[in-house]
């Protein structure tokens, strides 16, 4: 089995699985963990996977293992604050997931912006986009200015779930950087421009599935953007 990254990614699972086992009270505390062996023929790892997985959760208090006998729960895992996660977002791979988060929560709000914006909604995102459209020089206010875009969006879908989400995301959910102002790109500034104008003429003309499929290719246009970057 291969090394590096890949390896990271099975411990990954494997403690993720593991953790929702406990959770869910598959394993009680004081219950032994199955043997290495068996988890690594049910999660098809080898066991230096497994054991890395169970090193994890024993540095998180959850388990403890003795010689001879396995590892036993220790614990049920506190539930995990999301803003907690939000603070290790620093890779690039993070960086793909965040899109990855935005397209399954954002593409469903601008159809449901197009459906239920009112016309007081409807003048913030336009005020969010002429805003927007002032910038041209500092990647700060740029960013700004888009999730402020983004914001109104999720505003305008009368669901303040929507939008405590996009709060709790901030402005470092915009994923692709603004050029600063000695290197701005115009091109690709006028792209992201007019892929927020079909997003914003889709959620006034009522078009919810317009909307929807705008606010698609404006993420998976952005992804290719910071892919390439």
């Amino acid at each position: 089995m291969a090394d590096g990254y890949a390896g990271a990614s099975l411990a990954d699972r494997v403690e993720g699985e593991l953790r929702n086992g406990i959770t869910r009270g598959i394993w009680q505390p004081g219950e032994l963990l199955p043997a290495e062996g068996e988890l690594a023929t049910r999660f098809e790892v080898s066991r230096t996977v497994v054991r890395e997985a169970i090193s994890r959760l024993r540095a998180a208090g959850l388990v403890e293992t003795r010689r001879g006998r396995g590892s036993s729960v220790l614990a049920r895992p506190a539930a995990q604050d999301f803003t907690g996660s939000l603070g290790t977002v620093r890779s690039r791979h993070d960086r793909l997931q965040m899109l990855e988060l935005r397209l399954g929560i954002e593409v469903e709000a601008a159809a449901l912006a197009a459906v239920r914006r009112t016309d007081a909604a409807l003048d913030a995102i336009d005020a969010a986009l002429r805003r927007l459209a002032a910038v041209r020089t500092g990647a700060s206010a740029a960013v700004d200015a888009d999730f402020a875009f983004h914001r109104a969006v999720a505003a305008a879908t009368d669901n303040r779930f929507y939008l405590d989400l996009l709060d709790t995301l901030g402005a470092p959910a915009i994923t692709r950087p603004y050029a600063g102002p000695e290197d701005h790109d115009p091109v690709h500034f006028e792209q992201v421009l007019s892929e927020h104008r079909r997003i914003r003429d889709s959620i006034g003309a009522a078009d919810a599935l317009g909307a929807s499929a705008a606010m698609r290719t404006h993420l998976n246009a952005s992804r290719a953007r910071f892919l390439e970057a």
